[in-house]
């Protein structure tokens, strides 16, 4: 079992996915990468421990796919937010190339 991350990354974290705009996303690597960190699973921890009251939805796997389980969810937010999706062999995916948010 993983020990769960620290309250100092686990609030970095929700911080950084706060300010993702509507209709723009970022990747659970990207928001790693923010924090000068490697670390998307421990990202992605935070996000199903805490995640619920920030744009969860807005952090996406690199493939483009929201997360496993929460497909129908998220397609409802990103439909009302207009983030430009592709529809695949496997459902839709976030079109990263003009969805892609890169904090400044």
């Amino acid at each position: 079992m993983r020990a769960a991350p620290s309250a100092e990354f686990t609030e970095a974290v929700l911080d950084v996915v706060a300010t993702i705009p509507a209709g723009r996303v970022m990747t659970y690597g990207d928001v790693a990468a923010v924090l000068g960190s490697r670390a998307a699973r421990a990202v992605g921890n935070v996000m199903s421990w805490y995640g619920a009251d920030v744009p969860w939805w807005r952090v996406i796997r690199a493939s483009g796919h929201p997360a496993a389980g929460h497909e129908d969810r998220a397609l409802e937010h990103f439909r009302a937010e207009g983030t430009p999706l592709v529809t695949s062999d496997d459902g839709y995916r976030v079109n990263l190339r003009l969805a892609r948010h890169s904090p400044e």
